[in-house]
């Protein structure tokens, strides 16, 4: 069954719910991710932060796995093709800059990730709701490039795709969660080059030093 992560879970039999209190233990079920990771979050933790009942948050999922699946399918839910569509290189690298640039994405990424292992549930949910349209979306603007141009001839999309990928786990591990848009985009830059991208770093910005501090 295909789930709608713009809708609240689906309702049992039984007495209305509050769209409120579904949405109010969605974003502590979140926020709580991002704050401890999986392995240190409760239902118990999740409903003291909603301000519910453990017995709310049991009606409407029956365990946490699957409430924080809900919870990042409702984090990337106003996602569309359209926000992920770039005329072109350097477009895309601002684009995702800016998404780099924000804590909370950075802090929730990497909790995804460090949940691998233990809570694949929850990088799949992510792949599903908003990894694999990126991916789909890089991988359009670099064709699009090379059938252009705009990419020297020996540089492979798939392959250069994958190198931004790394690139951007990199960053995420290494460089500070405070770093502006606009010096993820002078790294993203520093790093096409690399494979012989001509564009020129932005107007009075360098790549930063990595940093192990956030």
């Amino acid at each position: 069954m295909t789930i709608d992560p713009a809708a609240p879970p689906p309702r049992p039999p039984g007495r209305p719910r509050s769209r409120e209190a579904d949405e109010a233990i969605l974003a502590a079920a979140l926020d709580l991710l991002i704050e401890r990771g999986g392995g240190a979050t409760s239902i118990e933790q999740i409903a003291r932060r909603a301000g519910v009942t453990r017995a709310t948050v049991y009606r409407r999922f029956p365990n946490l796995t699957e409430l924080l699946v809900h919870a990042i399918e409702w984090e990337y839910r106003n996602t569309t093709p359209e926000a992920l569509s770039w005329p072109d290189v350097p477009a895309m690298v601002r684009d995702w800059a800016r998404h780099l640039s924000e804590p909370r994405s950075r802090r929730l990424v990497r909790r995804l990730y460090g949940t691998v292992d233990d809570l694949p549930e929850l990088l799949r949910a992510y792949d599903a709701a908003y990894g694999s349209h990126r991916g789909r979306a890089v991988r359009n603007t670099l064709e699009h490039a090379s059938a252009a141009g705009e990419l020297p001839p020996h540089c492979d999309p798939e392959t250069l795709q994958l190198v931004l990928s790394g690139a951007a786990l990199q960053h995420l591990a290494a460089y500070p969660d405070t770093t502006a848009a606009q010096d993820v985009e002078a790294y993203f830059l520093a790093v096409l080059r690399q494979v012989g991208f001509p564009s020129p770093p932005p107007a009075h910005s360098t790549p930063p030093r990595r940093s192990t501090s956030r």
